[in-house]
Protein backbone atom coordinates (compact mmCIF):
# COMPACT_ATOMS: atom_id res chain seq x y z
CA UNK A 1 0.00 0.00 0.00
CA UNK A 2 2.78 2.45 0.91
CA UNK A 3 4.51 1.65 -2.36
CA UNK A 4 1.30 2.26 -4.31
CA UNK A 5 0.78 5.65 -2.64
CA UNK A 6 4.37 6.53 -3.45
CA UNK A 7 3.65 5.93 -7.12
CA UNK A 8 0.47 8.03 -6.85
CA UNK A 9 2.40 10.95 -5.35
CA UNK A 10 4.99 10.64 -8.11
CA UNK A 11 2.29 10.82 -10.80
CA UNK A 12 0.44 13.66 -9.08
CA UNK A 13 3.71 15.62 -8.89
CA UNK A 14 4.06 15.20 -12.63
CA UNK A 15 0.51 16.43 -13.20
CA UNK A 16 1.01 19.70 -11.29
CA UNK A 17 3.04 21.36 -14.11
CA UNK A 18 0.34 20.24 -16.56
CA UNK A 19 -2.35 21.87 -14.46
CA UNK A 20 -0.34 25.05 -14.05
CA UNK A 21 0.01 25.32 -17.82
CA UNK A 22 -3.56 26.60 -17.71
CA UNK A 23 -2.02 29.82 -16.40
CA UNK A 24 0.19 30.09 -19.48
CA UNK A 25 -2.19 29.09 -22.25
CA UNK A 26 -2.92 32.55 -23.61
CA UNK A 27 0.66 33.75 -23.53
CA UNK A 28 1.40 32.99 -27.18
CA UNK A 29 -2.00 34.17 -28.36
CA UNK A 30 -2.75 37.20 -26.23
CA UNK A 31 0.93 38.14 -26.23
CA UNK A 32 0.60 39.05 -29.90
CA UNK A 33 -0.80 42.59 -29.78
CA UNK A 34 -2.43 43.34 -33.12
CA UNK A 35 -1.85 46.99 -33.98
CA UNK A 36 -3.00 46.03 -37.48
CA UNK A 37 -6.75 46.24 -38.20
CA UNK A 38 -6.88 46.48 -41.98
CA UNK A 39 -6.43 50.29 -42.05
CA UNK A 40 -3.92 52.55 -43.90
CA UNK A 41 -1.77 52.45 -40.72
CA UNK A 42 -0.62 48.96 -41.77
CA UNK A 43 1.35 50.62 -44.59
CA UNK A 44 3.56 52.51 -42.09
CA UNK A 45 3.94 49.59 -39.62
CA UNK A 46 1.33 51.66 -37.68
CA UNK A 47 3.78 54.53 -37.14
CA UNK A 48 1.80 57.68 -36.36
CA UNK A 49 -1.45 55.77 -35.78
CA UNK A 50 -2.57 57.96 -32.84
CA UNK A 51 -1.78 61.22 -34.70
CA UNK A 52 -2.61 60.57 -38.38
CA UNK A 53 -6.40 61.15 -38.01
CA UNK A 54 -7.08 61.31 -41.76
CA UNK A 55 -10.00 58.87 -41.99
CA UNK A 56 -12.62 56.91 -40.04
CA UNK A 57 -9.99 54.54 -38.54
CA UNK A 58 -9.25 57.23 -35.94
CA UNK A 59 -12.55 56.31 -34.22
CA UNK A 60 -10.55 53.63 -32.38
CA UNK A 61 -6.89 54.59 -32.97
CA UNK A 62 -7.48 57.96 -31.26
CA UNK A 63 -11.07 59.19 -30.79
CA UNK A 64 -9.80 62.74 -30.30
CA UNK A 65 -8.64 62.68 -33.93
CA UNK A 66 -12.25 62.52 -35.17
CA UNK A 67 -12.42 66.32 -34.82
CA UNK A 68 -10.13 66.66 -37.87
CA UNK A 69 -12.74 65.06 -40.17
CA UNK A 70 -15.01 67.67 -41.75
CA UNK A 71 -17.55 65.11 -43.02
CA UNK A 72 -18.98 61.85 -41.74
CA UNK A 73 -16.84 58.89 -42.88
CA UNK A 74 -16.90 55.10 -42.87
CA UNK A 75 -14.08 52.59 -43.40
CA UNK A 76 -14.04 48.85 -44.04
CA UNK A 77 -10.78 46.94 -43.65
CA UNK A 78 -10.21 43.31 -44.64
CA UNK A 79 -6.98 41.75 -43.42
CA UNK A 80 -6.05 38.08 -43.89
CA UNK A 81 -3.00 37.04 -41.82
CA UNK A 82 -0.72 34.10 -42.54
CA UNK A 83 1.38 32.85 -39.66
CA UNK A 84 4.41 30.75 -40.64
CA UNK A 85 5.73 29.28 -37.40
CA UNK A 86 7.61 26.03 -36.77
CA UNK A 87 9.45 24.87 -33.65
CA UNK A 88 12.84 23.16 -34.13
CA UNK A 89 13.41 20.64 -31.33
CA UNK A 90 17.02 20.10 -30.25
CA UNK A 91 16.23 17.57 -27.50
CA UNK A 92 13.27 16.34 -25.46
CA UNK A 93 12.80 13.74 -22.71
CA UNK A 94 9.95 11.90 -24.41
CA UNK A 95 10.87 12.42 -28.06
CA UNK A 96 8.45 13.63 -30.72
CA UNK A 97 8.52 15.81 -33.81
CA UNK A 98 8.82 19.54 -34.42
CA UNK A 99 5.06 20.09 -34.42
CA UNK A 100 4.57 21.14 -38.04
CA UNK A 101 3.29 24.54 -39.12
CA UNK A 102 1.61 25.87 -35.97
CA UNK A 103 -0.49 28.80 -37.22
CA UNK A 104 -1.65 29.13 -40.88
CA UNK A 105 -4.34 31.52 -42.13
CA UNK A 106 -6.28 33.78 -39.75
CA UNK A 107 -9.05 36.24 -40.83
CA UNK A 108 -9.10 39.76 -39.35
CA UNK A 109 -10.07 43.33 -40.15
CA UNK A 110 -12.07 46.25 -38.82
CA UNK A 111 -15.13 48.48 -39.25
CA UNK A 112 -15.05 52.20 -38.39
CA UNK A 113 -17.52 55.08 -38.61
CA UNK A 114 -17.37 58.77 -37.66
CA UNK A 115 -20.50 60.92 -37.56
CA UNK A 116 -20.08 64.69 -37.68
CA UNK A 117 -22.52 66.48 -35.37
CA UNK A 118 -20.71 69.83 -35.76
CA UNK A 119 -17.25 71.16 -36.53
CA UNK A 120 -16.19 70.50 -32.94
CA UNK A 121 -18.23 67.43 -31.89
CA UNK A 122 -17.98 63.97 -33.46
CA UNK A 123 -19.37 60.54 -32.64
CA UNK A 124 -17.70 57.27 -33.63
CA UNK A 125 -18.18 53.52 -33.73
CA UNK A 126 -15.64 50.76 -34.33
CA UNK A 127 -15.38 46.98 -34.29
CA UNK A 128 -12.45 44.58 -34.73
CA UNK A 129 -9.75 42.88 -32.69
CA UNK A 130 -6.40 44.02 -31.29
CA UNK A 131 -5.41 40.80 -29.48
CA UNK A 132 -5.45 37.25 -30.75
CA UNK A 133 -4.06 34.39 -32.79
CA UNK A 134 -2.64 31.15 -31.32
CA UNK A 135 -0.88 27.88 -32.13
CA UNK A 136 -1.96 24.38 -33.12
CA UNK A 137 0.82 21.75 -33.11
CA UNK A 138 0.73 18.13 -34.26
CA UNK A 139 -0.47 15.63 -31.65
CA UNK A 140 2.89 13.83 -31.51
CA UNK A 141 5.18 16.85 -31.27
CA UNK A 142 7.94 17.06 -28.62
CA UNK A 143 6.11 19.61 -26.45
CA UNK A 144 2.75 17.81 -26.48
CA UNK A 145 2.68 17.44 -22.68
CA UNK A 146 2.87 21.23 -22.39
CA UNK A 147 0.60 22.35 -25.22
CA UNK A 148 -0.95 21.06 -28.46
CA UNK A 149 -3.54 23.74 -29.20
CA UNK A 150 -3.59 27.17 -27.62
CA UNK A 151 -5.97 29.70 -29.17
CA UNK A 152 -7.45 32.97 -27.98
CA UNK A 153 -9.98 34.73 -30.21
CA UNK A 154 -11.07 38.25 -29.28
CA UNK A 155 -13.45 40.79 -30.80
CA UNK A 156 -14.55 44.23 -29.63
CA UNK A 157 -17.24 46.79 -30.46
CA UNK A 158 -17.28 50.29 -29.02
CA UNK A 159 -18.68 53.77 -29.36
CA UNK A 160 -16.61 56.94 -29.03
CA UNK A 161 -16.88 60.71 -28.83
CA UNK A 162 -14.42 63.44 -29.83
CA UNK A 163 -14.53 67.15 -28.96
CA UNK A 164 -12.36 70.06 -30.11
CA UNK A 165 -11.56 72.21 -27.07
CA UNK A 166 -9.73 74.95 -29.01
CA UNK A 167 -7.63 75.42 -32.14
CA UNK A 168 -4.80 73.19 -30.90
CA UNK A 169 -6.38 70.66 -28.50
CA UNK A 170 -8.97 67.89 -28.98
CA UNK A 171 -10.04 65.21 -26.51
CA UNK A 172 -11.82 61.89 -27.00
CA UNK A 173 -12.96 58.73 -25.26
CA UNK A 174 -14.46 55.36 -26.13
CA UNK A 175 -16.25 52.55 -24.32
CA UNK A 176 -17.50 49.14 -25.42
CA UNK A 177 -17.36 45.39 -24.97
CA UNK A 178 -14.73 42.75 -25.67
CA UNK A 179 -15.50 39.07 -26.27
CA UNK A 180 -12.79 36.48 -25.66
CA UNK A 181 -12.81 32.74 -26.36
CA UNK A 182 -10.03 30.50 -25.06
CA UNK A 183 -9.31 26.93 -26.18
CA UNK A 184 -6.38 24.90 -24.86
CA UNK A 185 -5.39 21.25 -25.39
CA UNK A 186 -2.43 19.18 -24.18
CA UNK A 187 -1.46 15.52 -23.98
CA UNK A 188 -1.20 13.65 -20.66
CA UNK A 189 1.68 11.21 -20.27
CA UNK A 190 0.36 7.67 -19.62
CA UNK A 191 3.87 6.17 -19.50
CA UNK A 192 3.45 4.36 -16.16
CA UNK A 193 0.24 2.74 -17.40
CA UNK A 194 1.93 1.73 -20.71
CA UNK A 195 -0.95 3.33 -22.63
CA UNK A 196 -1.22 5.96 -25.38
CA UNK A 197 -1.39 9.59 -24.28
CA UNK A 198 -4.46 10.96 -22.56
CA UNK A 199 -5.93 14.40 -23.26
CA UNK A 200 -6.50 17.58 -21.25
CA UNK A 201 -8.83 20.27 -22.65
CA UNK A 202 -9.90 23.68 -21.34
CA UNK A 203 -12.43 25.86 -23.21
CA UNK A 204 -14.57 28.86 -22.26
CA UNK A 205 -15.55 32.39 -23.29
CA UNK A 206 -16.13 35.69 -21.49
CA UNK A 207 -17.34 39.21 -22.26
CA UNK A 208 -16.11 42.31 -20.46
CA UNK A 209 -15.81 46.09 -20.85
CA UNK A 210 -13.07 48.02 -22.67
CA UNK A 211 -12.25 51.74 -22.52
CA UNK A 212 -9.83 54.13 -24.18
CA UNK A 213 -9.10 57.87 -24.06
CA UNK A 214 -7.10 60.15 -26.31
CA UNK A 215 -5.64 63.60 -26.83
CA UNK A 216 -4.72 65.28 -30.12
CA UNK A 217 -2.41 68.30 -29.99
CA UNK A 218 -1.85 70.47 -33.09
CA UNK A 219 0.68 73.18 -32.09
CA UNK A 220 1.00 74.44 -35.66
CA UNK A 221 -0.14 73.59 -39.18
CA UNK A 222 1.26 70.26 -40.34
CA UNK A 223 2.32 69.07 -36.87
CA UNK A 224 0.18 66.67 -34.84
CA UNK A 225 0.85 64.74 -31.63
CA UNK A 226 -1.53 62.07 -30.39
CA UNK A 227 -1.60 60.37 -27.00
CA UNK A 228 -3.88 57.38 -26.33
CA UNK A 229 -4.49 55.08 -23.39
CA UNK A 230 -6.28 51.71 -23.58
CA UNK A 231 -7.32 50.35 -20.20
CA UNK A 232 -6.61 46.81 -19.02
CA UNK A 233 -9.14 44.08 -19.81
CA UNK A 234 -10.00 41.45 -17.20
CA UNK A 235 -11.10 38.08 -18.59
CA UNK A 236 -12.36 35.22 -16.44
CA UNK A 237 -12.58 31.68 -17.82
CA UNK A 238 -13.81 28.51 -16.15
CA UNK A 239 -14.44 24.98 -17.38
CA UNK A 240 -14.88 21.45 -16.11
CA UNK A 241 -11.57 19.61 -16.16
CA UNK A 242 -11.93 17.60 -19.37
CA UNK A 243 -9.41 14.79 -18.85
CA UNK A 244 -9.76 11.70 -21.04
CA UNK A 245 -7.81 8.58 -21.94
CA UNK A 246 -5.91 8.21 -18.66
CA UNK A 247 -4.92 4.83 -17.21
CA UNK A 248 -5.68 3.38 -13.75
CA UNK A 249 -2.68 4.93 -11.99
CA UNK A 250 -3.34 8.38 -13.38
CA UNK A 251 -7.06 8.06 -12.64
CA UNK A 252 -6.21 7.35 -9.01
CA UNK A 253 -3.84 10.33 -8.87
CA UNK A 254 -6.44 12.62 -10.44
CA UNK A 255 -9.01 11.50 -7.90
CA UNK A 256 -6.67 12.25 -4.99
CA UNK A 257 -5.68 15.63 -6.41
CA UNK A 258 -9.32 16.68 -6.92
CA UNK A 259 -8.78 17.53 -10.59
CA UNK A 260 -11.13 14.94 -12.10
CA UNK A 261 -14.79 15.97 -12.11
CA UNK A 262 -14.04 19.47 -10.82
CA UNK A 263 -13.89 22.96 -12.31
CA UNK A 264 -10.82 25.09 -12.98
CA UNK A 265 -10.96 28.88 -13.04
CA UNK A 266 -8.48 31.14 -14.82
CA UNK A 267 -8.42 34.92 -14.31
CA UNK A 268 -5.95 37.13 -16.11
CA UNK A 269 -5.53 40.70 -17.32
CA UNK A 270 -4.88 41.75 -20.89
CA UNK A 271 -2.40 44.62 -20.70
CA UNK A 272 -3.12 48.32 -20.75
CA UNK A 273 -1.32 50.40 -23.37
CA UNK A 274 -0.02 53.96 -23.58
CA UNK A 275 0.86 55.23 -27.06
CA UNK A 276 2.43 58.53 -28.15
CA UNK A 277 2.43 59.28 -31.88
CA UNK A 278 3.81 62.18 -33.93
CA UNK A 279 2.83 63.14 -37.50
CA UNK A 280 4.85 65.83 -39.28
CA UNK A 281 4.18 67.19 -42.79
CA UNK A 282 7.52 68.23 -44.30
CA UNK A 283 5.92 69.60 -47.47
CA UNK A 284 2.84 69.05 -49.62
CA UNK A 285 4.09 65.62 -50.72
CA UNK A 286 6.02 64.08 -47.81
CA UNK A 287 4.99 63.30 -44.23
CA UNK A 288 6.94 61.43 -41.56
CA UNK A 289 5.56 59.80 -38.41
CA UNK A 290 6.65 57.91 -35.31
CA UNK A 291 5.34 55.96 -32.29
CA UNK A 292 6.57 55.39 -28.74
CA UNK A 293 4.43 52.87 -26.85
CA UNK A 294 4.33 50.97 -23.54
CA UNK A 295 2.32 47.87 -22.61
CA UNK A 296 1.84 46.48 -19.10
CA UNK A 297 2.59 42.77 -19.76
CA UNK A 298 3.98 42.29 -16.23
CA UNK A 299 0.41 42.42 -14.91
CA UNK A 300 -0.67 39.85 -17.50
CA UNK A 301 1.95 37.46 -16.15
CA UNK A 302 0.32 37.41 -12.70
CA UNK A 303 -2.52 34.94 -13.20
CA UNK A 304 -5.20 33.92 -10.73
CA UNK A 305 -5.83 30.17 -10.75
CA UNK A 306 -8.26 27.90 -8.90
CA UNK A 307 -7.99 24.14 -9.41
CA UNK A 308 -10.31 21.47 -8.05
CA UNK A 309 -13.72 21.58 -6.39
CA UNK A 310 -15.52 24.33 -4.47
CA UNK A 311 -13.19 23.91 -1.46
CA UNK A 312 -10.03 24.30 -3.52
CA UNK A 313 -7.75 27.17 -2.63
CA UNK A 314 -7.07 29.93 -5.11
CA UNK A 315 -3.51 30.93 -5.88
CA UNK A 316 -1.61 33.39 -8.01
CA UNK A 317 1.05 32.20 -10.43
CA UNK A 318 3.67 34.64 -11.71
CA UNK A 319 4.97 33.84 -15.20
CA UNK A 320 7.71 36.50 -14.81
CA UNK A 321 6.53 38.69 -17.67
CA UNK A 322 8.00 42.16 -18.16
CA UNK A 323 6.45 45.34 -19.53
CA UNK A 324 7.19 45.91 -23.22
CA UNK A 325 8.18 48.92 -25.33
CA UNK A 326 7.13 49.75 -28.89
CA UNK A 327 8.95 51.99 -31.40
CA UNK A 328 7.89 52.77 -34.97
CA UNK A 329 9.03 55.05 -37.81
CA UNK A 330 7.22 55.64 -41.09
CA UNK A 331 6.68 57.95 -44.04
CA UNK A 332 4.01 58.70 -46.62
CA UNK A 333 4.69 60.29 -50.02
CA UNK A 334 2.05 61.69 -52.37
CA UNK A 335 3.02 60.83 -55.94
CA UNK A 336 0.23 62.97 -57.42
CA UNK A 337 -3.24 64.16 -56.37
CA UNK A 338 -4.61 60.59 -56.72
CA UNK A 339 -1.83 58.23 -55.61
CA UNK A 340 0.28 57.99 -52.44
CA UNK A 341 2.75 55.41 -51.12
CA UNK A 342 3.92 54.63 -47.59
CA UNK A 343 6.51 52.56 -45.72
CA UNK A 344 7.50 51.91 -42.12
CA UNK A 345 9.36 49.79 -39.58
CA UNK A 346 8.54 48.95 -35.95
CA UNK A 347 10.02 47.15 -32.96
CA UNK A 348 8.42 45.57 -29.86
CA UNK A 349 10.52 44.22 -26.99
CA UNK A 350 9.99 40.71 -25.61
CA UNK A 351 7.67 40.26 -22.61
CA UNK A 352 9.63 37.25 -21.36
CA UNK A 353 13.34 36.49 -20.91
CA UNK A 354 15.10 33.45 -22.37
CA UNK A 355 15.37 31.87 -18.91
CA UNK A 356 11.59 32.11 -18.26
CA UNK A 357 10.30 31.17 -21.71
CA UNK A 358 8.40 27.89 -22.16
CA UNK A 359 6.90 26.12 -25.16
CA UNK A 360 3.50 27.20 -23.85
CA UNK A 361 4.51 30.88 -24.32
CA UNK A 362 6.79 31.17 -27.34
CA UNK A 363 7.14 34.95 -27.19
CA UNK A 364 10.09 37.05 -28.31
CA UNK A 365 10.89 40.52 -29.68
CA UNK A 366 9.07 41.56 -32.85
CA UNK A 367 10.20 43.51 -35.92
CA UNK A 368 7.69 44.83 -38.46
CA UNK A 369 8.38 45.96 -42.05
CA UNK A 370 5.58 47.49 -44.13
CA UNK A 371 4.66 49.16 -47.43
CA UNK A 372 1.35 50.62 -48.57
CA UNK A 373 -0.50 52.20 -51.48
CA UNK A 374 -3.60 54.45 -51.60
CA UNK A 375 -5.70 55.64 -54.56
CA UNK A 376 -8.44 58.27 -54.53
CA UNK A 377 -10.97 56.64 -56.84
CA UNK A 378 -13.47 59.46 -56.41
CA UNK A 379 -13.63 62.62 -54.30
CA UNK A 380 -15.59 60.69 -51.66
CA UNK A 381 -13.98 57.24 -52.00
CA UNK A 382 -10.38 56.19 -51.29
CA UNK A 383 -9.09 52.64 -51.79
CA UNK A 384 -5.88 51.20 -50.38
CA UNK A 385 -3.72 48.14 -49.88
CA UNK A 386 -0.80 47.43 -47.58
CA UNK A 387 1.56 44.56 -46.81
CA UNK A 388 3.45 44.01 -43.58
CA UNK A 389 5.84 41.28 -42.47
CA UNK A 390 6.41 40.66 -38.78
CA UNK A 391 9.53 38.79 -37.66
CA UNK A 392 8.50 37.24 -34.31
CA UNK A 393 11.99 36.09 -33.25
CA UNK A 394 13.64 32.74 -32.46
CA UNK A 395 12.13 32.35 -28.94
CA UNK A 396 14.81 29.91 -27.64
CA UNK A 397 13.57 27.46 -24.98
CA UNK A 398 15.52 25.36 -22.49
CA UNK A 399 12.70 24.12 -20.29
CA UNK A 400 12.92 21.75 -17.33
CA UNK A 401 9.70 19.89 -16.55
CA UNK A 402 8.32 17.31 -14.13
CA UNK A 403 8.45 13.50 -14.42
CA UNK A 404 5.48 13.43 -16.81
CA UNK A 405 6.11 16.60 -18.84
CA UNK A 406 9.86 16.14 -19.26
CA UNK A 407 12.53 18.55 -20.48
CA UNK A 408 12.57 20.21 -23.89
CA UNK A 409 15.12 22.39 -25.67
CA UNK A 410 14.84 24.17 -29.01
CA UNK A 411 13.78 27.35 -30.77
CA UNK A 412 11.57 28.62 -33.58
CA UNK A 413 13.02 27.61 -36.92
CA UNK A 414 10.44 29.85 -38.63
CA UNK A 415 8.43 32.58 -36.93
CA UNK A 416 6.89 35.15 -39.26
CA UNK A 417 3.48 36.70 -39.86
CA UNK A 418 2.27 38.17 -43.17
CA UNK A 419 -0.45 40.86 -43.08
CA UNK A 420 -2.36 41.88 -46.23
CA UNK A 421 -4.69 44.84 -45.63
CA UNK A 422 -7.33 46.01 -48.11
CA UNK A 423 -9.45 49.00 -47.16
CA UNK A 424 -12.01 51.46 -48.47
CA UNK A 425 -12.97 54.82 -46.91
CA UNK A 426 -16.16 56.71 -47.82
CA UNK A 427 -16.96 60.38 -47.11
CA UNK A 428 -20.62 61.33 -46.78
Amino acid sequence: MMRFHGVIRYIAHGLIPLALILTMTTARAAGLWLYEQGTPDVGTATAGMAARADDAATAFANPAGMTRLKKSQAMVGIQPIYGDMKFDTDSSTFGGGDGGSAVGWVPSGGLFYVHSLSNDLKLGASAGSYLGLGVNFNDDWAGRYNVIKNELITAFAQGSVGYRVNDWLSVGAGAGLMYGKLEYKAAINNALDALPDGRLKFEDSDTTGIYNVGLLIEPRAGTRMGLTYITKVDLKFKDDNKINGTGPLLNAALGLSGLRGSTSKLDFTLPKQLMLSVHQELNDELSIMANLGWQNWSEFGEVGLSLGGPDAKSLEVDANFSDTWHLALGARYRLNPLWSVSAGVAYDSSPVSNSDRSVAMLLDRQYRYAVGLQYELRRNLTLGAAYEYMDAGDAPVNQTGGPLTGDIKGDLDRSGFHFLALHANWKF
